[in-house]
């Protein structure tokens, strides 16, 4: 299911894919995401601590019904970032 679906803006998308081609930014947000479990994927409170965090990097100002739409994504996806699978998914998702 595409990111659209839950109300994802492409532009917000694309805009997020151009600051993380920075390497600084990017390494930021691998270093905010080290450690991260496929339980605390499904967590809504650390789904949405990690999603402020990561916008605070990358300078986003998030509307309430952005913030919303891209956590209930993330619980969709049930990803375990420790399957291959499940990321080349996403990353097929957002190229």
């Amino acid at each position: 299911m595409s990111y659209q679906n839950f109300g994802i803006s492409p532009e917000l998308v694309e805009r997020i894919k151009w600051k993380m081609k920075n390497p600084v930014l990017k390494e930021r947000v691998k270093n905010q995401l080290n450690g991260v479990t496929k339980a605390d994927l499904q967590n809504r409170a650390k789904v949405s601590w990690l999603l402020n965090q990561i916008a605070v990097i990358l300078g986003e100002k998030l509307t309430d019904r952005e913030k919303e739409n891209a956590i209930q994504f993330v619980l969709a996806q049930k990803i375990d970032p420790n399957n291959t699978f499940h990321l080349i998914r996403l990353w097929s998702m957002f190229r």
